[in-house]
């Protein structure tokens, strides 16, 4: 949806045309209620609270999608291979991921073109996020 503003003509970023904040903080939410029932992936929270990681994926997501830039801010450049090196993320540790993020954008009803752009984006960085090959 365009808009016109001070005379000059302005696209909403995806982040405004899905609901902002309150849509990543819902996405996020549902995607680490699924994390926490999951052996697999818990393993990789060290943190006995995943609030913290909750935050840091919704204000990455939200700063990614073109809403405030309070990650970078916080935390500097992403980094996202870096921050994961120290975890073996192998097909299993991927599909997983993979399997509550597709739960969680389900649960948020989003236009079809939405809901493509966002799981394209989501099925890319978990591929980009494996750094171990399965076993022979």
């Amino acid at each position: 949806m365009n808009e016109i503003r001070r005379g000059t003509l302005q696209t909403e970023t995806f982040y405004e045309q899905v609901g902002g904040e309150e849509t990543f903080t819902r996405l996020v939410r549902r995607f680490y209620e699924g994390v926490a029932e999951d052996p697999e992936l818990r393993a990789m929270y060290p943190e006995e609270d995943l609030g913290p990681a909750e935050e840091r994926l919704r204000l990455f997501l939200i700063q990614y999608w073109g809403g405030p830039t309070t990650y970078s801010e916080r935390r500097g450049h992403p980094r996202l291979r870096m921050r994961h090196a120290p975890f073996t993320v192998d097909r299993a540790a991927h599909d997983a991921w993979l399997r509550h993020m597709r739960a969680a954008v389900d649960d948020l009803g989003l236009s079809e073109e939405h809901e493509h752009t966002l799981w394209s984006y989501l099925t890319y960085a978990a591929a980009s996020m494996v750094n171990t090959a399965d076993p022979e």
